[in-house]
């Protein structure tokens, strides 16, 4: 489990619940129990409120158009009440507590249940006023950079601070994400342009890419969770299961502790028995003489690999025998003059 006190660069793994508990209280209980036997750092959810964040006639996105938006976020809205048992849940399950603010009376709220970070989504890093209020709180702050270019970014940073509190995701707003535009090659150009921890918001429908971006240098991965796809709810269709989940957390840690340990090529003393069984060394290809001038047709490579190496073959060359040689026999250096 992760430190609460959060500093940059340590490596953390996000569940992302948003709404996919569709209003239940109940539900939302369960789900961070859920994310935590999953072995994820953080579980984060979305805080909304409709006439703050939206007109009534603002459209759906594209993948979810089962009911209006603003129904939708009034009808699954916690009181602040439960979003304080919620947080309270998270503690006794020893992971972090994140949400996504999408106004400024959200950001009031999250300052009030002293939430572990605050996760900025991609179609707010734009709303400046957020920003500033999001950046006055002083928590770690995750800002997801999916629909935005670089000079949006470049802004949006400047005003959160490229310091310890700061992870910008690499992110693309499309649900789901297909592999030819997750966008891999951001990752380790972020941390390059801004200096600070660099993350990966996953919305793709596999594993692959957030263990690839772990391996590219990110340090925070974000995935979506539900206990099942065929949940009701607008991302439920993208998100990973119980058991996925679980497996995706150990892939990213079994590459976060292939990173912590380089490998240094020019050391193969652990390799002493295996090169000795699969290298090859120079043995004579047939009977030769004592006094006989070594020819390359008179050399052969074979296993094992505890003779004269088979890459010093061209210092035999010329070289005459001082004993007779028999047919398939490794050579040894005091046999040569």
């Amino acid at each position: 489990m992760i430190n609460l006190e959060f500093a940059t660069g340590k490596r953390i793994i996000i569940a992302e619940i948003g709404s996919v508990h569709d209003g239940s209280f109940g539900n939302a209980l369960k789900l961070i129990e859920a994310v935590a036997e999953s072995g994820a750092d953080c579980v984060k959810f979305q805080t909304h409120i409709a006439e703050a964040e939206s007109l009534p006639d603002a459209p759906n996105p594209s993948y979810f158009k089962d009911e209006p938006r603003t129904e939708y976020f009034n009808r699954t809205a916690f009181t602040i009440d439960q979003w304080q048992q919620l947080k309270s849940m998270a503690d006794d399950c020893r992971i972090g507590f994140l949400s996504s603010p999408f106004s400024i009376e959200a950001v009031e709220i999250l300052q009030k249940l002293n939430v572990f970070g605050i996760k900025i989504p991609s179609g707010e890093l734009t709303n400046i006023p957020l920003l500033e209020k999001v950046a006055e709180t002083g928590k770690p702050i995750f800002l997801s950079s999916g629909m935005s270019d670089w000079e949006e970014i470049k802004t949006a940073a400047g005003i959160l601070g490229t310091n310890d509190n700061l992870t910008i995701m690499q992110c693309s707003s499309e649900y789901p994400c297909p592999p030819e535009n997750v966008g891999l090659n951001v990752i380790e150009e972020l941390g390059s342009r801004f200096g600070c921890s660099v993350g990966y918001s996953d919305h793709t429908m596999g594993l692959a890419a957030p263990v690839a971006a772990v391996a590219l240098g990110a340090t925070v991965i974000e995935k979506h969770f539900a206990f099942s796809r065929l949940m009701y709810g607008s991302d439920a269709a993208h998100s990973l299961e119980p058991g996925e989940f679980k497996e995706m957390v150990a892939a990213i840690h079994e590459v976060w502790r292939m990173l912590d340990h380089p490998v240094n090529k020019n050391d193969v003393s652990k390799y002493k028995n295996m090169r000795n069984i699969f290298q090859k060394s120079i043995v004579s290809n047939q009977d030769l003489p004592k006094g006989h001038i070594i020819e390359m047709e008179d050399l052969a490579f074979k296993k094992p690999g505890s003779g004269i190496p088979a890459s010093d073959y061209k210092m035999l060359i010329g070289r005459e025998l001082r004993v007779d040689i028999s047919n398939n026999v490794m050579f040894k250096w005091e046999d040569l003059n």
